[in-house]
């Protein structure tokens, strides 16, 4: 493939996942990853979960040269700024303090998911040639033509970093925590990498969930029933409603992911008495263990840790995963061993003088959240070598 500027690199949108060959989709995307599987957005779609209704209209791109297709990327028109994870609601709220439209927006992203991955699907040809410079230009120019008034790329894995690394584009990073597999063989393995206080304050924890008659049961893929799914869903917006939101994602979502991407897909239920009360929902792929749902409808002591984080790193063990992602924020996750990581956005901004006010406030964000993981760095439960 010749070099950028030797040929013209055309971006376009798709206002549907069906309005992409799966052939094509799966070619640059694989399938290994669950998160980027054609099923994956066909089931937020034909669930109602990801539409203009919604705020969420699909409008992936396609990346073509000479009217090949040699990229795409996951993307949706946004109309709010609710189910991202990296907040930006303070620079919603400036624009329309100055009397400015900040919506719509072109968000690059997988929906409800804070988890690193790859977002921009290029062949290698493609990836090699194009500069980060071209990349931007490209994407400044699609939001001109869309309407929208910037541009949003959030959770990209190292190597899209790399292509979007530019000292003069905005960089946001974050803090999460995350748990890593170290050839442990069983839960007891991993506790003897910790501290003797920290050991043993799991164990009680752990001890005090199975001294109220809780038991755990696993469910995998198809081996989820109509009957597991339903009370999960509950206990799902259970934890939405509490907070007096609405949940983003529906039932018949959920029916979608299990039948169509079963070998992907684990649920953990929490029983006493025979009775179901609380439930978490994982995703598996490429070595890593995905936590993302949970929900309870009483408060149990310890519940949430055992459920989301004991019985998730357990799974991750059984199953041979290296890495286990429980989602985002969480710093009480450290002390249970999970380890601090940055995370990753890229943003474009039309306005040029909110542009410059963007600028100056990521990079004291940036100084913030590196002293916060170099605090957290200090925190960790292992036991010093």
């Amino acid at each position: 493939m010749p070099a950028p500027g030797s040929f013209s690199i055309r971006v376009e949108t798709a206002d549907s996942i069906e309005d992409i060959p799966r052939s094509d989709w799966e070619r640059l995307a694989g399938t290994g990853n669950p998160f980027l599987r054609y099923e994956f957005f066909q089931a937020l779609e034909s669930s109602g979960c990801t539409t203009a209704d919604t705020g969420w209209q699909p409008g992936h791109l396609l990346f073509r040269v000479g009217g090949e297709l040699v990229g795409i990327a996951p993307a949706f028109l946004k109309t709010h700024s609710m189910g991202e994870y990296v907040f930006d609601w303070a620079w919603a709220d400036a624009y329309q303090r100055y009397g400015l439209d900040y919506y719509p927006k072109l968000l690059m992203a997988i929906p409800f998911t804070p988890s690193q991955g790859p977002r921009l699907l290029l062949e290698d040809t493609l990836r090699n040639h194009l500069t980060a410079g071209h990349l931007h230009d490209l994407l400044d120019t699609l939001i001109d033509r869309l309407g929208a008034h910037s541009w949003h790329l959030l959770f990209p894995d190292s190597r899209d970093q790399q292509l979007l690394q530019q000292k003069e584009q905005l960089h946001r990073i974050g803090c999460q925590f995350h748990w890593h597999n170290r050839d442990y063989v069983d839960f007891d393995a991993f506790l003897a990498q910790l501290t003797s206080r920290k050991r043993k304050s799991i164990r009680k924890e752990r001890r005090q969930v199975a001294d109220q008659g809780i038991r755990f049961h696993r469910y995998h893929g198809a081996e989820i029933n109509d009957h597991v799914l339903a009370a999960f869903f509950v206990f799902y917006q259970a934890t939405y409603l509490k907070r007096g939101r609405r949940p983003y994602l529906n039932q018949t979502f959920f029916s979608r992911l299990r039948d169509q991407l079963p070998e992907h897909l684990h649920l953990i239920i929490a029983d006493m008495n025979g009775q179901m009360i609380a439930g978490a929902l994982f995703l598996s792929g490429e070595g890593t263990l995905y936590g993302r749902y949970w929900g309870c409808l009483e408060e149990y002591n310890h519940l949430h840790f055992e459920t989301c984080y004991y019985q998730g790193i357990e799974l991750a063990i059984d199953l041979g995963l290296k890495h286990f992602d429980a989602g985002a924020q969480g710093e009480h996750k450290l002390v249970r061993g999970f380890e601090p990581t940055f995370t990753h956005s890229w943003h474009g901004i039309a306005h040029p003088g909110f542009r410059d006010a963007i600028a100056e406030f990521t990079r004291e964000e940036a100084e913030q959240v590196q002293a916060y993981f170099d605090e957290a760095l200090t925190l960790l439960p292992f036991r010093q070598p």
